[in-house]
């Protein structure tokens, strides 16, 4: 337990010390030895779930005697950042709700949830959008594929001061709206770019259509990345025609797309970001992460036995506290051994969109570096 809370309660504090103390310290209680986790009101029972991979993802908080302050500690090593709810249950009821003493949350396509700083955790800097930065803008276009059903609108970022006379790199990145809804990813670009971190580039952001068909090793879906979408940004923008100049990135299911359309298409995209990619693959017998990785495994298992070179530099990122963890680590001497320069990171986070956000500065300024950090291939 946090120091300074078991100092409190040993004192049988009355409801206006608890009231002062948590006022003064926001909850989760952060410090060296972990995360102290508390919950005020009544109730039967109070369970924290989270998802941290290889612990019990449902944990009962301990009730302190003669309060309604109910507590748990996790010994979350220094620098974690996770997300997390309480499972309040009452009269036989159970809600799940955010942490009601902590300001800080997350979104994601599922909803919002609380989130824990652990001890030497802090927001970077240039994922805050209002920084002054110069801007860049957001405009729609609309691409007419061959390869997938329908018109797809996608949006596309434009550095600021952008000119048609000059060239740019290109950036695909799979999810796009996603990524500019819970990972912040216009402030990043702009922030990176105006301080020198990443060049000026063109970000085409795309969404799919069915997404756990597209984005599961699907032939059609990669075509349409390097025959469709690609094809047309060169057209109508000024892009340079260069292989090193083109990167591909996606999260989760997202990273698989990438890898895969790069693989179908060798020396179209020379750049890979994958973040905490779904890279499931079954060396003896069948998989046990269900049918919708049924194609996932397929196009998994024949890149292992024959990985190519689908791109130059890939740079690889996952949470420890994701059960994904093993397949990319599993990945990384695969990838080297087929003369690919990569860079891996494992970082004390989940499965989980700010996670993605805060690899951006590492892994777009080795890709495509700025002036800031240029080096030569």
């Amino acid at each position: 337990m946090n120091a300074k809370l078991a100092e409190l309660l040993a004192g049988n504090p009355d409801d206006a010390a608890l009231d002062l103390f948590l006022r003064e310290n926001p909850a989760p209680l952060a410090d060296e030895m972990g995360v102290t986790f508390v919950y005020r009101g009544e109730a039967d029972a109070v369970y924290l779930q989270h998802w941290i991979y290889g612990l019990p993802s449902s944990q009962p908080l301990e009730r302190a005697p003669g309060t309604d302050l109910w507590h748990l500690f996790l010994e979350l090593p220094q620098g974690s950042r996770i997300e997390y709810k309480f499972d309040v249950v009452s009269q036989g009821e159970n809600r799940w709700i955010t942490d009601p003493l902590n300001p800080l949350t997350a979104e994601d396509p599922f909803g919002r949830n609380s989130v824990c700083r652990a001890f030497g955790y802090q927001r970077p800097d240039w994922t805050l959008p209002g920084s002054g930065a110069r801007e860049g803008s957001i405009e729609a276009v609309t691409i007419h594929s061959r390869h997938l059903d329908g018109p797809r609108e996608t949006l596309l970022y434009l550095p600021a001061r952008f000119r048609r006379r000059r060239q740019y790199p290109l950036l695909i990145v799979h999810d796009g709206q996603d990524f500019l809804n819970f990972a912040d990813l216009k402030a990043v670009l702009d922030n990176l770019i105006d301080r020198l971190e990443i060049e000026p580039m063109v970000v085409a952001l795309s969404q799919p259509g069915d997404r756990l068909k597209e984005y599961a090793g699907h032939s059609d879906h990669a075509a349409y990345l390097a025959r469709d979408l690609l094809p047309h940004l060169q057209s109508a923008l000024p892009l340079e025609d260069n292989p090193r100049r083109r990167c591909l990135m996606g999260a989760s299911f997202g990273a698989v797309a990438s890898l895969h359309a790069a693989w179908q298409h060798p020396g179209v995209f020379s750049r890979l970001l994958l973040l905490s990619g779904s890279f499931a693959f079954s060396d003896i017998g069948t998989h046990t992460r269900g049918p919708v990785f049924d194609p996932v495994v397929d196009f998994m298992n024949a890149f292992r036995v024959r990985p190519g070179r689908p791109a130059r530099r890939i740079y690889l990122a996952c949470g420890k506290y994701e059960s994904l963890i093993y397949e990319n680590r599993s990945l990384v001497p695969l990838l080297q051994g087929s003369d690919m320069i990569v860079r891996f990171r494992e970082v004390n986070d989940g499965h989980n969109w700010e996670n993605w956000r805060d690899r951006l500065q590492d892994g777009l300024s080795w890709l495509l570096p700025g002036p800031l950090w240029m080096v030569y291939e």
